[in-house]
């Protein structure tokens, strides 16, 4: 049986490249960072599925944690590393640098280091971003296009991607950088856009919510399905050598459409909803990105099977379950509203 050892594994990568991984067979072994509160709220469903055969295995640890790494590692003794754990919200990594830093470098090289002495041979695999392009030009992006961050996450991911090419070139490890680009899913964080939006419309349309308040309306994503794209990642893994990658959908969407096709799948006019903030404006904005899968689709035969508009319709339908059990508990007096822009219930 092939094993796995997954960094991130609680969060949306990590629940759907897990599940994947879990479909196919391995053994998959996760890092959770300790908290003061349950943080696998994704992983819940193959917790309760896989545990009890252990075949899905959890250990507290810290990527700033050398040592703790480092041991897990090597008492594992996993087939494949996947490093998806990072502070990965661009406009937090303005807000907090040092710890967006650390983790994205540190955390990297410790893994790097552990893979690199192991008594075995290991495939390792790093989350690259798009953001690392920096977005200044409107041109399709590949795995030779120059990097320009313009964030400390950004920056981050530049120095993990170079740090896996060094460990690949220099130590012969089959170490790959996968550069993905915008990914989403109904598991995405709350705190990101295009959830921030799908959650937005259907507390609107179930009356719970008054507005959409975003940034800038005109960035442009190259959107794809978190589901697909780890499939994308387990396939540079069998590729017979190590290289760099870049997953895309091949074409570019603004927020604003991205904000009216999810307003459309509850038959409500947006206008009426969305307003512009600056407090949501970035300090240095990535305005375009758009990737060329190209290498991926050839080599790889990897292709993204889901549409923009099935994401966002999927997304959507999610949210809207989730927001008519949360005006259930809320007409009931269970629980009291917290997100932005919430109408509160009339007083029964």
């Amino acid at each position: 049986m092939k094993s796995a050892f997954i960094t991130g594994i609680t969060g949306q990568d990590g629940y759907y490249l897990s599940k994947l991984l879990l479909e196919k067979g391995y053994q998959v072994h996760g890092a959770v960072r300790r908290s003061s509160t349950f943080n696998t709220e994704r992983i819940d469903s193959l917790i309760s599925q896989y545990s009890e055969s252990e075949k899905l295995k959890l250990y507290y640890s810290d990527l700033l944690d050398s040592s703790s790494i480092n041991n897990l590692i090597n008492s594992i003794k996993p087939d494949e590393v996947y490093n998806l754990a990072a502070q990965s919200h661009v406009a937090v990594s303005f807000q907090n640098p040092v710890y967006t830093t650390q983790t994205g470098t540190l955390g990297s090289v410790s893994i790097l280091e552990a893979v690199k002495n192991l008594d075995k041979n290991v495939k390792f695999y790093q989350a690259s971003s798009s953001e690392m392009y920096g977005g200044k030009e409107e041109t399709k992006l590949n795995e030779s296009s120059p990097f320009n961050p313009l964030s400390p996450y950004a920056a981050s991911k530049v120095f993990a991607h170079n740090m896996t090419k060094i460990y690949r070139e220099s130590y012969g490890l089959f170490c790959v950088n996968g550069i993905l680009f915008n990914h989403e899913s109904p598991v995405r964080g709350e705190t990101f856009v295009t959830r921030k939006i799908t959650r937005a419309v259907a507390r609107i349309s179930y009356g719970i919510q008054s507005k959409l308040t975003l940034g800038n309306l005109d960035a442009s994503r190259d959107w794809g399905f978190a589901g697909d794209y780890v499939e994308g990642m387990w396939l540079m893994m069998q590729y017979d050598t190590p290289d760099d990658w870049v997953l895309a959908t091949g074409e570019t969407h603004t927020v604003k459409e991205f904000v009216e096709l999810a307003f459309r799948q509850v038959n409500i006019e947006s206008s009426k909803y969305v307003e512009v903030s600056d407090k949501y404006l970035r300090p240095n904005e990535v305005n375009y990105l758009l990737g060329d899968p190209s290498k991926a689709k050839d080599k790889l035969k990897w292709e993204p099977k889901t549409t923009f508009e099935d994401l966002v319709a999927m997304m959507v339908k999610n949210d809207l379950k989730l927001a008519n059990q949360e005006k259930v508990l809320l007409d009931e007096g269970l629980i009291h509203p917290t997100w932005e822009n919430y109408i509160k219930p009339a007083n029964p």
